[in-house]
């Protein structure tokens, strides 16, 4: 059946007048948006939304960048909504996702050398972490990382020092021996585990506290943040404060950061920047409150007098003896940066 003439021009006529706001909104659009108007990110994580990565971190991130008007809004996906994190790095490489916060040894996945900023006591502190990444000490391996994968770095956090867990104390290296300690599948944290003198068991996150329970693995070491998260106090009985790991977590965003306009790019960094500055407050306060707790109710018995010194020192030995060249470039950037 064909349209009669009539029909056919007062079709046509309405269709030119649809397009006119359309032409006069793209030309009003930002720079990077060629469509002009809203634009939504989206920003993923594997943090539940009561931890201090959530609350003080991505929830800020949205939070600002919501205030700031400027045609942006961020979409949050937390609790490994999109993917456990291998998933979710080569989702933001391809594009699929936009923010992503990841610890560093999750990205060593498409670039090894960015992997050793989780070496094992190569920050002293989460303030060294800050210094480092706010010093020219880390453009090195930040622009490779950028180059090797198009994915940019807006900003980093620590999310406090990884403790040991077991159902005994864990004072020195030689406490280690015999026990089967769970470390995250990654490379650097299983050279981790070699360098503290630890018998690494590989398991996933979601399934620690089955496989403590089960004596599976006799212990573990996460940030307190993490322990508490999933109730490790229920499965374990000393939490050893050897501090042996700044835990990283990168604010990365891939290719629609080229897309932002200027005002959007700004907009985002700011938010980041902010978030940047009280995500290692929340985590402090966390941490202190949920020691006291244990340390009243004798949930988890808390050790303090663990030889830092001793493990410090047997693991800067061991990871000197293995990083290759462009592994140890870092760790000396990093190291330099220390007091």
């Amino acid at each position: 059946m064909t349209m009669s003439a009539e029909k056919l021009r007062r079709t046509t006529a309405l269709a030119v007048w649809a397009v006119v706001p359309v032409l006069a909104l793209t030309a009003c659009g930002g720079d990077g948006d060629e469509g002009g108007g809203d634009v939504e990110l989206t920003l993923a994580h594997s943090y539940t939304e009561n931890q201090p990565q959530h609350r003080c971190g991505a929830q800020v991130i949205a939070d600002e960048v919501e205030k700031s008007d400027v045609g942006l809004t961020i979409a949050l996906h937390p609790n490994s909504e999109l993917g456990g994190d291998a998933d979710r790095i080569s989702s933001v490489v391809s594009g699929d996702i936009d923010i992503d916060i990841q610890g560093a040894s999750a990205l060593g996945a498409v670039y090894e050398p960015i992997a050793v900023l989780d070496a094992a006591y190569a920050f002293d502190d989460a303030d060294h972490l800050a210094t480092f990444f706010e010093s020219d000490a880390s453009g090195d391996v930040l622009d490779g990382f950028k180059e090797e994968t198009g994915v940019s770095t807006l900003g980093a956090w620590s999310a406090g020092m990884r403790q040991f867990t077991a159902n005994e104390p864990i004072r020195t290296p030689d406490d280690l021996e015999g026990l089967r300690m769970r470390f995250p599948a990654s490379p650097q944290f299983l050279m981790n585990a070699k360098a503290l003198g630890a018998n690494a068991t590989e398991v996933a996150y979601e399934e620690l506290f089955l496989a403590l329970q089960q004596g599976t693995v006799d212990g573990q070491e996460n940030p307190i943040v993490n322990i508490d998260a999933v109730s490790l106090d229920e499965v374990q009985d000393y939490l050893s404060m050897s501090s042996h790991q700044a835990n990283s977590n990168l604010v990365i965003v891939g290719q629609r950061w080229d897309e932002l306009s200027d005002e959007q790019q700004e907009a985002l960094q700011s938010a980041v920047d902010a978030a940047v500055e009280q995500v290692p407050g929340c985590v402090e306060e966390d941490e202190q409150k949920k020691l006291a707790e244990w340390k009243e109710s004798g949930s988890l018995k808390v050790v303090e007098d663990v030889d830092v010194d001793a493990f410090r020192t047997k693991a800067d030995a061991y990871l000197r003896d293995n990083f290759d060249d462009e592994q140890l470039a870092v760790y000396e950037a990093i190291r330099g940066t220390a007091g």
